[in-house]
């Protein structure tokens, strides 16, 4: 239930529509409902702007697909559902109609919202082995109602590949710069661009990459103002971010549903 939700609760009660003891009733019910094995937060997308999003790993097809219609159920749409396997995700497909992608591990319950303003996100990823994560990313950013610009395979290595997308990454309202190795393309991104640049370590790289240990510790020592850095692997955490940043410099009230 999001501020729209309340809002037209309300303006139904006071139109009689609606008896105030049925208001209350669905008031009470509304902050989360009790799964057993889940409490799905209802006042999600109110206090935060964002429904509940389901992280799939660790979970049945069968729990991911009633958390699904339960977040539903308060009006959410699309409900983001992550890290899905492509067999958790054709199980969740059997009971929901859900589109999946199986770069970003990403599964979607309803349609993206149109996105909000002509400003965009640069998606900027170093390598071809980054794009699980920097999908990840994107796909997110996009379920936000923010515009996406992919910028990729244009690690610091070629650095003439980077450059040719100057004008794309210069006109971004904000930048996800996701790197593997040593991480190198977020100070690169933030030497170049006056917009904030998000950071996302993968774990891609050799033995002394120390599954993404060392590409995290590069990019929070980044000379470059400006970078700031998520977790390893966390584009997930990267969209929500830059996503979040669009609404705000839009001066728009944060919320999904």
């Amino acid at each position: 239930m999001d501020e729209t939700a309340i809002k037209d609760l309300l303006e139904s009660v006071k139109s009689g529509a609606t008896s105030v003891a049925s208001a209350l009733q669905r008031l009470k019910t509304a902050p989360f409902e009790d799964l057993g094995y889940a409490k799905v937060d209802h006042h999600r997308a109110l206090r935060h702007g964002i429904p509940e999003v389901i992280y799939g790993e660790g979970k049945t097809p069968e729990q991911i697909a009633a958390i699904a219609r339960s977040i539903a159920s308060s009006g959410a749409s699309p409900v983001l559902m992550t890290r899905l396997t492509p067999e958790k995700a054709a199980a969740v497909a059997a009971e929901l109609p859900v589109t999946y992608d199986p770069v970003s591990r990403i599964a979607l319950l309803g349609p993206n919202p149109e996105p909000r303003g002509t400003g965009y996100v640069a998606v900027a990823a170093a390598g071809t082995s980054d794009l699980p994560v920097a999908e990840e990313a994107a796909r997110t950013a996009e379920a936000l109602g923010t515009r996406v610009e992919r910028l990729y395979d244009v690690g610091v290595a070629g650095l003439h590949r980077l450059l040719a997308k100057l004008d794309a990454l210069t006109g971004a309202r904000a930048v996800i710069a996701v790197a593997g190795m040593e991480g190198a393309l977020a100070t690169v991104v933030g030497g170049l661009v006056s917009s904030p640049v998000i950071a996302v370590p993968t774990s891609v790289g050799y033995g002394a990459n120390l599954q993404g240990v060392t590409t995290a510790l590069a990019m929070l020592t980044s000379c470059a103002s400006g970078v700031t850095v998520v977790n390893i692997d966390n584009g997930f955490g990267a969209g929500v971010a830059a996503g979040l940043m669009i609404r705000r410099m839009y001066g728009e009230a944060v919320r999904v549903g």
